[in-house]
């Protein structure tokens, strides 16, 4: 009873359970730290292959690596099992040192093994690498510069054109072996959005492209830039009639003229603040007095240098016609000279014309030889003397429907008086 009752004691006392708890975990990490210990042997597949110093290689020596024959290999590590346990193939990177590379050539180089931070690589031992080496080609580089080219895949909203897409830059600089950028043509740029209303800017990336539009590989190949800006100039359109202004003379007036325009309008694209001021063009001035009864000509459509024509027509032909009125022709006899310069004289030499009268028949009817005079304006002959032509205006008293049509000229000589 008394040794059971020391045994009952010693089970319910707390210090003899610390100890044992003790004794417990220190067996336990004894274990542990003898298993850890044990040496360990792991395959990682899918180790990844990294070069090293290509940009010293391109920039000192004008090589680039090329043909790499493996992206990754397989290693055999051995070491304390805490270590190897604690690795990944992922945390393992296989580097290529090929900055101290010379020449063309094909080459193999081993690699060697990196570890990420703080791993014990003292503890870790290579038992095997497969492939032991990498293969590549070494080859010369060479630089092709080749234009950026692209399209605009969208909408454009209603009442809008768009000019040529531009491009920033428009050339591009790629760089690698001969053999690889020699089949590159162009860069070729995609982009776009729907409903579009103004001029549409976007940074976009771009696909090399051979000479029969199909995508090039990028392997060995950098370009001086990855990113192009591509717009699309946006215009408003808008359809503008043409016209012509009308100088009223010898009886005709628009109420009785004619005019034809061919074509009657343009469609015209350009910056909306320009064109939503533009209802009309006028394409030229045409005086009813210098001609008879119709008139035809052909005049350029003036535009501003901001303003694309969208039809594609620079010319419109004008055709004037006078309805209503008749001509007849007159002999006049009655000329007087005007603003002769003082201390000159100016003796008439003509002694008729002929001209051509416009006008209602009913008046033409009625016009007598005393209705009609011809006047010289001499204004811009002061200080001239000698025989001269000078143009004359035919005056019809008393027909205000009436006038004279064409150039009438009569001969007269200034002289000192």
């Amino acid at each position: 009873m008394k040794k059971t009752s020391r045994m009952r004691n010693l089970y319910n006392n707390r210090i003899f359970w610390m100890v044992i708890s003790l004794l417990a975990s220190l067996a336990i990490w004894v274990y542990i730290t003898s298993v850890d210990s044990d040496e360990y042997k792991q395959t990682f597949r899918g180790v990844r292959v990294e070069l090293v110093g290509e940009e010293t290689l391109r920039e000192s020596k004008g090589l680039v690596v090329t043909d790499l024959d493996t992206n990754s290999v397989t290693v055999d590590l051995v070491g304390p099992r805490r270590v190897i346990a604690s690795l990944d193939a992922d945390d393992i990177v296989a580097q290529v040192d090929v900055s101290k590379l010379s020449q063309a050539a094909y080459t193999s180089l081993q690699y060697t093994l990196t570890y990420p931070d703080k791993t014990d690589t003292g503890s870790i031992q290579t038992a095997r690498k497969s492939p032991e080496t990498v293969n590549f080609m070494v080859s010369a580089q060479t630089s092709k510069t080749i234009q950026v080219r692209g399209s605009f895949e969208g909408q454009l909203g209603e009442g809008y054109t768009a000019e040529i897409p531009v491009f920033e830059p428009s050339t591009i600089t790629i760089y690698g072996p001969e053999a690889y950028i020699r089949d590159v043509s162009y860069a070729w740029v995609t982009f776009g959005k729907d409903n579009i209303e103004s001029t549409y800017t976007v940074d976009t990336g771009f696909t090399l492209m051979n000479q029969n539009g199909e995508e090039c590989s990028t392997t060995g190949i950098t370009c001086s830039t990855d990113v192009v800006t591509a717009t699309l100039p946006l215009l408003t359109k808008k359809e503008v009639l043409l016209s012509v202004d009308l100088i009223e003379g010898a009886g005709a007036t628009t109420k009785n003229t004619k005019v034809t325009i061919e074509p009657e309008s343009v469609t015209l694209a350009g910056d909306s603040s320009i064109l939503d001021g533009l209802n009309k063009i006028t394409i030229a001035t045409i005086d009813l007095t210098d001609f008879g009864r119709s008139f035809t000509d052909t005049y350029t459509i003036p535009l501003n240098d901001e303003i694309r024509n969208l039809t594609g027509i620079s010319e419109a032909t004008v055709t004037v016609e006078i309805v209503g009125l008749e001509t007849r022709n007159f002999t006049v006899k009655n000329f007087r000279c005007t603003n002769v310069a003082d201390g000159y004289e100016a003796e008439i030499i003509s002694e008729s014309i002929t001209v051509t009268l416009r006008g209602p028949a009913a008046q033409l009817d009625q016009i007598q030889p005393e209705n009609l005079q011809a006047v010289a304006d001499l204004i811009d002959y002061k200080g001239s003397t000698g025989a001269y032509m000078p143009e004359v205006k035919i005056y019809v008293d008393g027909f205000t429907d009436v006038g004279a049509i064409g150039e009438n000229n009569i001969s007269i000589e200034i002289r000192k008086a």
